[in-house]
């Protein structure tokens, strides 16, 4: 026979079976039975038993209430649900078993303790959903009240890129790619989908707030969800924006990665050399901004006039950022406003940020800043009636709990300051009772005091127990000393208890109502927090490009050329230090659509092709960019294929990861994109490589759907001939100057083919022992001898073998006639038909010895 309590616990445990369940038993949470196993082991605490029953012993593991949101991250970080189930009532008040129920679960997307928060990024719970209109995404982030919706092709591309922490998705439609915690639901119908929209954003909200059955689907599952796990975060969600299609420069995780523009382990990425930003919310919006560059020119123009504006006032910029360094996070405290779980130390924080807030609103003002400087000043305008209505109520040094009084403004309410005053007056009691008693008995060692358990008590030495009038009552016996009460004290102490039980339950009510009138006007605290991240950012992103010489971009119109002077990788400068950096020039137009870039390992072509990559990133970002100057073409998307990666957990490897990602970019790019190429084709054979990598050029040359400009970094220097044959393909190498024996890496890029990769010497430098390099000299030696035909040291040929090893793939053209026999004009398609005639003409020019 089981315990109610263990009968209470196991209903409990039956409503949330995939969970954790912490279930709260005085001042611990408790786990049982597997649970408690798991916690111990996870957590590293002591795993012990408690009766629950006759006869009946189940496995214990508890926690200190107190501590319970670093255990409750630790688990949720490592891939658990948790349920926090609480008392209902205070177990003082209660006869028989306390009532308690689950308040909310902690999920990777719902979590709220800020030490499971990264305050530069934000945590979105996200859902994925297809119907008969397509596909659609909802992206939430309760700890702001931020809510996003993409539809068709762009709602895969923002789950990738922004990378949520848990992914709500109906049976059998996980998206591929999504890094998350998935969770599979039920498919909602069309009427479930009405009533959740309803209950949230009013009866109209189907057609006001949502263009497809599947947007309204995914939103509809995020709030559902919610409203299971954490509904009081509901509170916080009141307004929704649509990504706009085609608005947004494409750009998926893997570019995002292969550039390093977020933080990766152990490297600099260009989030956080941009990152000079004061607060979190503009930390969390240079995120924003790049992961989400534009192709709207007006809106750049907006962001690019604000950033000229902040790096041509320095004195005005300083002044703002002095501000801005003293702002709290009030995104994320609006959030808790919104979920009526700010305390009266956060609302304190609030009430610091928001006359920071006016503060910083009115040194813009009186700057006549530009158009979105001066949008976000009407935003941080909205924090005066905030302000205003948290001054009239709150202390203006609040405690963080209720149990004293104290967080109330004296004034705000008769009754709270009649009580406070008994409170106060009853202190002043006390003293004069302690110092009358003193006076009564002539013990002077006599004091008065007050424990939780006990109450109020008059406490005497053991040794002068004897002189204690015989009106005392005895109420406790310690080591040394007795506790006494009077009829007077406890007289007194039950109109003291009564009252400081009022005072606490009135200011409850009071700070409640507080937050109600916050919350009504929750869409002004989220419109300062705006108004905040976007000066804070401008100002930034001006005061970096004043520092470290980066200049506007200018955009060009579609198609026109890419003009890159003394351009800047942004990471690598920073890391090296100014001036240490080598500037380069890249121009991709119509005579230069693939530029095919060779060069040794270590000499820079990599850093080159990223350098161009994150310069177009940024300029559509809304960032000026690290070159003297810039004018750029709208891309709408970038690629990359860059570096070696495999993917066990999905059964491929390198070569065919790099195969994959290549297919991608030549189904996906138009002439519009920006592509980066390196190293296609080097993680199979010679031949093989050297031949996809050749059709690969060929295929973003000749066909027009998927002209995009392309930067190709080669070792087959053989591919190099492609210049000759395909009109806008354009050689350039990574320059090398031999210093008396000693290789030079110059890291300039200069028009021409490479004349060799100098593999031996970047050998040499990462120090392979002497005798190998020497023998990998003699060896390309005999190679290079063999591939051109010539014996090395009068002897004879070296074997088959060696010749092999390094082929050349564009030997001597065969004569006119003999290539023209060879084509079938019958089973050639168009562009193959064109390439050949390319091939010919190519051959013509050498026959007759003309380029």
């Amino acid at each position: 026979m089981s315990t109610p309590i263990r009968r209470q616990y196991l209903e409990l445990k039956q409503r949330y079976p995939e969970t954790i369940l912490f279930f709260r038993l005085g001042d611990f949470y408790e786990t049982f039975d597997d649970d408690a196993k798991l916690v111990a082991d996870e957590l590293q605490i002591t795993l012990t038993s408690k009766p629950m029953g006759k006869d009946l012993r189940v496995p214990l593991a508890g926690v200190p209430h107190n501590s319970i949101d670093g255990h409750i991250a630790k688990l949720v970080a490592r891939g658990y649900r948790v349920a926090v189930c609480e008392q209902l009532a205070d177990p003082a008040e209660v006869k028989g078993l306390v009532p308690r129920d689950v308040v909310r679960v902690v999920t990777a997307g719902t979590v709220t303790a800020e030490s499971s928060l990264d305050p530069s990024a934000p945590n979105y719970l996200a859902a994925f959903c297809t119907r008969k209109d397509g596909v659609a995404a909802a992206l939430a982030d309760i700890t702001t009240g931020e809510v996003r919706l993409a539809h068709g092709d762009e709602a895969l591309l923002e789950l990738l890129r922004s990378a949520p922490a848990e992914v709500l998705c109906e049976e059998d439609e996980v998206p591929a790619g999504v890094a998350g915690a998935v969770r599979p639901r039920p498919r909602l119908s069309d009427l479930a989908v009405d009533v959740e929209l309803a209950r949230q954003f009013g009866e109209q909200a189907r057609s006001a707030l949502v263009g497809s059955a599947a947007e309204a689907a995914a939103l509809a599952h995020v709030l559902s969800y919610l409203r299971e796990t954490y509904a009081a975060a509901l509170g916080a969600i009141q307004r929704v924006r649509t990504v706009p299609p085609g608005g947004v420069l494409t750009i998926d995780q893997r570019t995002l990665r292969n550039l390093d523009v977020l933080e990766g382990p152990g490297r600099q990425s260009l989030f956080s050399v941009l990152n000079a930003t004061r607060t979190a919310m503009g930390s969390r919006l240079l995120r924003a901004w790049l992961t989400h560059p534009l192709r709207d020119r007006e809106e750049l123009g907006r962001r690019h006039d604000a950033l000229a504006w902040a790096a041509a006032h320095p004195i005005e910029r300083e002044q703002c950022q002095a501000v801005l360094r003293g702002i709290p996070d009030l995104g994320r405290l609006a959030g808790k406003v919104g979920a009526r779980s700010a305390g009266p130390r956060d609302l304190h924080g609030l009430r610091l940020g928001l006359r920071g807030v006016l503060d910083l609103g009115g040194i813009l003002a009186r700057c006549e800043p530009p158009e979105l400087l001066k949008e976000a000043v009407t935003g941080l305008s909205a924090a005066a009636d905030a302000l205003l209505t948290i001054d009239a109520a709150l202390d203006d040094d609040p405690p963080a709990a209720f149990d004293e009084g104290g967080v109330i403004r004296p004034g705000f309410g008769p009754e709270i300051d009649t009580l406070r005053g008994l409170a106060r007056d009853a202190r002043g009691f006390l003293l004069a009772l302690e110092r009358s008693e003193r006076e009564r008995t002539g013990i002077r060692s006599l004091k008065v005091g007050h424990n939780r358990v006990f109450g109020y008590y008059i406490e005497v030495s053991a040794s002068n127990a004897a002189a204690v009038p015989p009106d005392y009552q005895r109420r406790q016996t310690l080591v040394g000393a007795e506790r006494y009460v009077t009829e007077e004290l406890k007289e007194h102490e039950s109109r003291l208890v009564g009252a400081r039980d009022r005072l606490v339950e009135l200011e409850r009510q009071a700070y409640a109502a507080l937050l109600e009138s916050l919350a009504a006007n929750l869409a002004q605290l989220q419109a300062v927090a705006d108004g905040v991240a976007h000066a804070d950012l401008s100002l930034a992103l001006g005061g970096v490009a004043a520092e470290r010489g980066y200049v506007r971009p200018t955009f060009v119109e579609d198609g026109e050329a890419v003009r890159i002077v003394a351009g800047r990788h942004p990471v690598v400068e920073y890391a090296l230090g100014p001036g240490r950096f080598v500037p380069n020039d890249c121009m991709l137009d119509d005579a230069c659509q693939v530029m095919l870039l060779t060069g040794p390992n270590m000499a820079g072509k990599s850093t080159f092709l990223r350098q161009v990559a994150l310069i177009a990133l940024m300029a559509q970002a809304g960032c000026f960019v690290p070159a003297a100057s810039v004018e750029l073409p709208l891309f709408d998307r970038i690629f990359t294929r860059i570096g070696a990666q495999d993917d066990l957990a999905a059964g491929q490897s390198t070569f065919m990861v790099e195969m994959v990602e290549t297919a991608q970019i030549l189904h996906q790019a138009t002439p519009r994109s920006l592509v980066v190429l390196d190293e296609v084709g080097r993680g199979t054979s010679t031949f093989d490589g050297m031949a996809i990598a050749r059709a690969v050029v060929e295929f973003l040359h000749n066909r027009r759907e998927v002209a995009a400009r392309t930067l190709f970094a080669t070792h087959y220097h053989e591919l190099t001939a492609l210049a000759d044959v395909l009109p806008r393909v354009w050689n350039a190498h990574v320059a090398v100057r031999d210093d008396g024996g000693e290789v030079v890496f110059e890291h300039r890029i200069v028009p021409g083919p490479s004349d060799r990769s100098y593999g031996i010497h970047v050998a040499r430098l990462a120090g392979l022992p002497g005798a190998v390099v020497t023998r990998a000299e003699h060896l390309l030696a005999e190679f290079e001898a063999a591939r051109d035909g010539l014996p090395r040291g009068g002897g004879s040929a070296p074997p088959q073998a060696a010749v092999a090893f390094q082929p050349s793939f564009f030997a001597g053209p065969s004569p006119i006639e003999e290539a023209v026999r060879r084509l079938d004009p019958d089973g050639m398609t168009p562009i193959e038909a064109i390439q050949a005639l390319y091939e010919l003409r190519a051959l013509m020019g050498k026959a007759k010895g003309t380029p």
